[in-house]
């Protein structure tokens, strides 16, 4: 009943700030509810395909919303175009508002809007200026849309003076390189954004929160909103296509692949991961050059060398870090408890290991490293399977108990992490990784169907270590015990750049990191002149030095596959800057961000796209409500990781619990007076 309450909920947050998460609560929700019902007030009910939200006893329709996602994939180069439909199925002007996520590293370049025979070209404006625009525009009573990124995996869409019988359609454009993860290439599109936990420190929250998130919807409530099709070519055979989250249909020939959905629509609710091999694919090295009127840009594909990487001979510190909050109940938590079974039976001799849960608190299963025996692993294996979840996701306590302690000896410390990332306060949470991570290696794995996967990236690129995905509700066993036992060493490390006389700048990223068996890694760089080099990877492999020398040349003809590159440059140099920022807040990239996203025409934290429609579409844009497009309860995640949402703790207060147990009731009360005689 906690679940469904949240159609009613929405109205009573219509006036809470923008950048701040709503704070009623359910109990009150529950007393307005129960003195309109029980005064009987009558409404219809709602048709087939239809949400309501109730304040009062005044009813609103939810917006409804289709998604249509069409890839286009070269290689490791993916454009990919989101169509967004909403509907209105009321009777009076909307103004809506969609949280939803995009890939981490999206470069979002173009949007369009459509209004009836209106079509009209987004412009790229600073936040602020894209705001009023906005603004005017829905005081004017024309519809109008703004995208607004406020993580670089989240973002929102708003839709003002969205009218009946009025669909508004808005398409966006991003390109993204595809990354190699164990000899594969894996295309991810989320498809929500799952549970926040917000502990009301961070100085950069997450803003507006829906209240509308976590909802189960029902199958004539539109539950299949997302369709999905891809289009995959390849200079060589293309191998092995397919999919571990969801069915799909491919056929094409050799080289030319499409991919389908055999049911037509799906659940807007788990991320969809598409993963390919290309036959034939022994380079370890490639390049990419575009040159235009913004200047000459290229981008370095490089792989390690196919050769074991050697296990350490010093022993090693294993800190496994498990996130018990309540978004890990069921599903999530069976997964990670299979995972630390196989991870613990496959600790060396010379191993010292320490398991740290974590929700509200940290605690450690003992209180100093304990020597990898038999009798001691099989313990600590007896202890995680006591563990149960429930209450908030406070990681930075985890990461300070993890770090409070030297490793035993001279052995090298990694920190393994398991979580599905569910906070809003990720800066925070990689700061204190950076400061106190030392020469430890952190290893993330990500435990669930929609996890924040930019967190979680950022945490092993920090650390120096490898970032792997288990969707615990399809081979979520399997994966775990397949991953439990790879917490292994990179293959190429110690990696710089000899540029052989080519005059570069900005090369991103910043920091090159180290390279694991079956991985890629891009660089992306501007050059001043034209000309041609070679430029050489260096790096130690099994401790011996390795040279990869890589021919780049600007004087061949530019083709469509590389018009992405200078996007994919200023994307790359913009997440540096990014995190930079994150890592030390007296570090302001502001302005170079601002400018970046104006002169490449990209969606920023401070870049935002802007569509005005031509026409006026009501002469009465003040009758139009407030409301979000309901979320769908991420697969796999309990209904009870979403109250915090609002109430901005991880598990209900008491009051909530009882306000939500009344709610129940009054909603079933509601539900039977509805109910049609027969």
């Amino acid at each position: 009943m906690t679940n469904l309450a949240a159609h009613y909920f929405a109205p009573f947050c219509a006036s809470a700030p923008v950048a701040a998460p709503c704070r009623t609560s359910f109990a009150t929700v529950a007393a307005t509810l129960l003195a309109t019902t029980l005064a009987g007030a009558q409404e219809a009910p709602p048709p087939p395909g239809q949400m309501i939200a109730i304040a009062g006893d005044e009813r609103i329709d939810l917006p409804l919303l289709y998604s249509d996602y069409d890839a286009r994939i070269a290689g490791d180069m993916a454009t990919v175009t989101v169509r967004q439909v909403f509907r209105n199925p009321g009777d009076l002007p909307l103004n809506a508002t969609y949280l939803f996520p995009l890939q981490k590293d999206a470069a979002v370049y173009a949007m369009r809007m459509e209004v009836g025979d209106d079509i009209i070209e987004a412009v790229i404006q600073q936040k602020a200026q894209a705001q009023k625009t906005f603004e005017k525009a829905r005081a004017e009573g024309k519809a109008a849309s703004l995208l607004e990124q406020n993580r670089p995996n989240m973002f929102t869409q708003q839709i003002a003076n969205l009218m009946p019988d009025l669909p508004v359609t808005v398409t966006l454009n991003y390109t993204q390189t595809v990354p190699r993860v164990d000899g594969a290439y894996e295309l991810v599109m989320p498809l929500v954004v799952g549970p926040r936990y917000l502990n009301g420190t961070d100085p950069d929250p997450v803003p507006a929160y829906p209240n509308t998130a976590g909802l189960d919807l029902p199958a004539d409530a539109v539950d299949e909103r997302a369709a999905i099709r891809a289009t995959l070519t390849a200079p060589a055979r293309i191998g092995r296509v397919w999919s571990e989250t969801h069915q799909i249909a491919v056929t094409g020939s050799d080289d030319r692949k499409l991919i389908t959905l055999p049911q037509g629509r799906i659940p807007d609710n788990r991320d969809f991961v598409l993963r390919y091999s290309l036959a034939g694919d022994t380079t370890t090295a490639g390049v990419l050059t575009h040159t235009d009127e913004r200047g000459r840009f290229l981008s370095l594909s490089i792989e390690p060398p196919r050769i074991a990487p050697t296990q350490p001979a010093q022993a090693r510190e294993l800190v496994f870090v498990l996130d018990t909050s309540g978004s890990m109940q069921g599903a999530p938590m069976t997964a990670s408890r299979a995972f630390m079974d196989h991870a613990l039976g496959g600790l060396r001799d010379t191993d010292f290991f320490r398991i740290i849960r974590f929700s509200d608190t940290a605690s450690a299963y003992a209180a100093q490293a304990q020597r990898a025996t038999p009798d001691a692993t099989r313990d600590a294996a007896a202890f995680v399977q006591s563990l149960d979840a429930g209450g908030g996701t406070e990681i930075p306590n985890a990461i300070r108990t993890a770090f409070s302690s030297r490793p035993p000896g001279d052995a090298l410390r990694i920190v393994v992490f398991l979580s599905d990332g569910y906070i809003g306060n990720e800066a925070e949470v990689l700061k204190t990784i950076a400061a106190m991570k030392g020469d430890a290696r952190i290893y993330a794995f990500g435990v669930g169907t929609s996890v924040n996967r930019y967190l979680l990236d950022e945490m092993a690129r920090i650390g120096r270590g490898m970032v792997r995905y288990i969707d615990p509700t399809e081979t979520g066993l399997d994966a775990a015990r397949s991953f439990a036992t790879r917490i292994e060493t990179p293959v190429l490390t110690d990696i710089s750049v000899d540029w052989g006389g080519l005059d570069v700048a900005d090369v991103t990223p910043d920091a090159i990191p180290d390279l694991f068996a079956g991985a890629a890694l891009r660089l992306n760089a501007r050059v001043r002149a034209a000309g041609g080099a070679t430029v050489t990877i260096r790096g130690k492999a099994n401790g011996r030095d390795i040279d990869l020398p890589i021919p780049v040349s600007f004087s061949a003809g530019d083709t469509p596959a590389t018009q992405a590159v200078p996007l994919i440059w200023a994307r790359s140099r913009i997440a540096d800057l990014m995190r930079a920022q994150a890592l030390d807040p007296a570090t302001d990239g502001r302005a170079d961000v601002t400018r970046l996203g104006l002169a490449f025409s990209l969606a920023t934290r401070w870049t935002s796209f802007v569509a005005v429609s031509r026409r006026v579409v009501t002469t009465d844009p003040g009758a139009a409500r407030n409301a979000d497009v309901a979320l769908a309860r991420a697969s796999g995640v309990p209904a009870s990781a979403y109250p915090q949402a609002v109430a901005g703790s991880s598990t209900p207060e008491p009051g909530m619990i009882a306000g939500a147990t009344l709610m129940g009731l009054i909603l079933a009360h509601r539900m039977r007076r509805r109910k049609p005689t027969t």
